[in-house]
């Protein structure tokens, strides 16, 4: 019995990634999700973090937003925000990271938006390092 499944992230004008996974880690709200071949289908929205994608490689991807349907061994991955950590400059990780910190410090943020933002800061500074 095979132990792949399909991987697929996608933005609004192309394809990010289309290959065979063993393991996939998503960053989602109820926590990092693990998915392996045969998972039981799942719809969820990412929060700030890293994809990462297990195969005799492993790639890394940075994500701050998005949505994740598994079904029939296929993982889709919709996302506007996907960046390979491979090619993720570290000038733009800090303007990045510059940009959240500030947004933290109004005083009109929601505590929602506060959440989010949080994580995206973790995650940034955790890429810089």
């Amino acid at each position: 019995m095979s132990e792949i499944f399909t991987v697929e992230i996608i933005s609004p004008d192309q394809t990010i990634l289309k290959q065979e996974a063993h393991e996939v880690t998503i960053p989602s709200y109820e926590g990092q999700m693990g998915i392996l071949n045969n998972h039981i289908p799942l719809i969820t929205f990412l929060r700030p973090g890293i994809i990462t994608i297990k195969t005799n490689v492993e790639k890394k991807f940075y994500v701050e937003e998005g949505t994740v349907e598994f079904s029939n061994n296929n993982l889709l991955i919709l996302t506007s925000t996907a960046r390979d950590l491979a090619n993720f400059e570290k000038a733009s990780v800090n303007d990045l990271l510059k940009k959240a910190e500030s947004q933290l410090d109004k005083t009109d943020t929601t505590d929602k938006e506060r959440y989010v933002v949080s994580y995206k800061i973790d995650t940034l500074k955790e890429i810089s390092q």
